[in-house]
């Protein structure tokens, strides 16, 4: 059993990257082919089922890292071809600048934080499960 405020707040974050990954499929969308099993952007009812991206927020207790508990946020490019490491980069920044937009947005009463910790982007800080 989940605490009801939990789902709330997981199905808000989901929101928001589901948005960023509307976003980042109209950047980059048509610059890379599909995974073969991977159907077109907006083809399933869920984000994370298609296109080319597979934008994740996984907890994270964050034993052994400085910034603590949080929230990893995966980006998963579904392709089989190669991708620059600058693509990478620029993709991971962009979705770090939009996270911090939209996620002050989303939860306006909350001091969160969104960095690189180590080589993942964290989402951190005020993650009470009061007034959603």
């Amino acid at each position: 059993m989940r605490h009801p405020n939990l789902i709330k707040w997981e199905k808000k974050l989901k929101s928001v990257l589901d948005e960023i990954d509307v976003l980042l499929e109209n950047r980059y969308g048509d610059k890379y082919d599909l995974h073969p099993a991977r159907r077109k952007h907006g083809a399933t009812s869920n984000r994370s089922h298609d296109g080319l991206f597979d934008i994740r927020g996984d907890f994270t207790l964050g034993l052994g890292s400085d910034k603590g508990k949080g929230y990893i946020v995966d980006i998963d490019l579904k392709t089989l071809e190669n991708i620059p490491q600058n693509i990478i980069d620029q993709i991971e920044n962009e979705t770090i600048k939009e996270l911090k937009k939209r996620l002050s947005q989303a939860f306006p009463d909350r001091e969160l934080k969104v960095e690189k910790d180590g080589n993942v982007i964290k989402v951190f800080g005020d993650l009470s499960l009061g007034n959603i």
